[in-house]
């Protein structure tokens, strides 16, 4: 029986046998992570280049942004390789490093959503100490301790989860090296262990997801006593981008990892893998985007200052 130690490699899943589909999938990720990159790539861009988008808001979209890149950058590169060479095989130092980068993203982007959440609940429902609860030093603070947060529960898991005796071959059931997946192929008596690591780390994870709940609970009382229609509707139009996202990310996520194996199948595991690792990166962007009006003159300032430029220079050149 081998175990993780005397692995070589790991067989990812493939998309499909026929080669038309899998270069199909390949153009299909190529697309979305382009679109990822070039979103986040654009608000990173715009936040560290204006001055107008100094406020906290804008420093954790820019962390946010960041996580973003790390989750595409760690899963669709080796899927998008695999489906345009048609093979299966990802090393055993890279599914390692593969499921840690993406546990570290994951867990520092559902901590700066969190803070993310805290900074509205904050401006709506404590406007007055706003100023105070959410300084620089707070913020530079907050986002230290997501990404050590994150760093520290990513390395526990992958520990743990390749310290495991693996008996059950090494074929896993994803495009990615995900946990569940790995567990799969341990032995029946030692995966509990990462079983009780995973549901001890849940704790946590429960507890941001019920201040989020009480945060927006709070944040909806407070605008619904908001005198003017036009004040209503600017509160809701910030909250609801922020809301959007967590819902997207957390019922994916969620469900994925917690999910009774009862109703567990191969594109079940696949469609939700998708979900909540490939498609929030490429469409937070959009939806941060789409109602931050700040972010949008910004967004609209740099890709004119970039055309201006390369304008100039064309003319120089010629």
């Amino acid at each position: 029986m081998p175990n993780s130690s005397s692995m070589a490699q790991f067989l990812l899943l493939v998309f499909s046998d026929r080669r038309e589909l899998q270069l199909l999938h390949f153009w299909l990720f190529m697309g979305i992570s382009l679109t990822a990159l070039l979103g986040n790539g654009l608000i990173l861009s715009a936040v560290a280049c204006d001055q107008h988008l100094l406020t906290p808001r804008d420093f954790f979209l820019l962390h946010l942004s960041l996580t973003d890149l790390g989750c595409i950058c760690t899963t669709v590169p080796k899927a998008m390789h695999n489906s345009l060479w048609n093979t299966t095989t990802i090393s055993y130092t890279g599914c390692a490093s593969q499921l840690f980068f993406l546990f570290f993203f994951m867990s520092t982007e559902f901590s700066f959503l969190t803070i993310m959440c805290y900074d509205h609940y904050v401006a709506i429902c404590k406007p007055l100490h706003y100023g105070t609860l959410l300084g620089s030093r707070a913020c530079a603070h907050m986002a230290a301790a997501a990404w050590a947060s994150g760093f520290l529960n990513a390395l526990l898991h992958t520990a743990n989860t390749f310290s495991l005796p693996l008996c059950q071959g090494n074929a896993l059931g994803q495009f990615f090296c995900e946990i569940p997946q790995i567990l799969k192929l341990s032995c029946s008596a030692t995966y509990l262990r990462e079983i009780g690591l995973l549901a001890f780390s849940a704790l946590p994870s429960l507890g941001c997801f019920l201040f989020i709940v009480f945060s927006y609970v709070q944040i909806f009382r407070a605008v619904l006593r908001i005198p003017s229609e036009q004040g209503r509707h600017k509160a809701f139009s910030t909250c609801l981008p922020h809301l959007a996202v967590v819902s997207l990310f957390l019922s994916t996520a969620f469900f994925a990892y917690l999910k009774p194996p009862s109703i567990s199948s191969l594109s079940l595991d696949l469609s939700l893998s998708v979900l909540y690792s490939v498609v929030p990166p490429a469409l937070n962007p959009l939806i941060y985007s789409l109602r931050n009006q700040e972010l949008k003159d910004a967004l609209r300032n740099l890709m004119t200052g970039c055309f201006s430029e390369a304008s100039n220079c064309l003319v120089s050149d010629m």
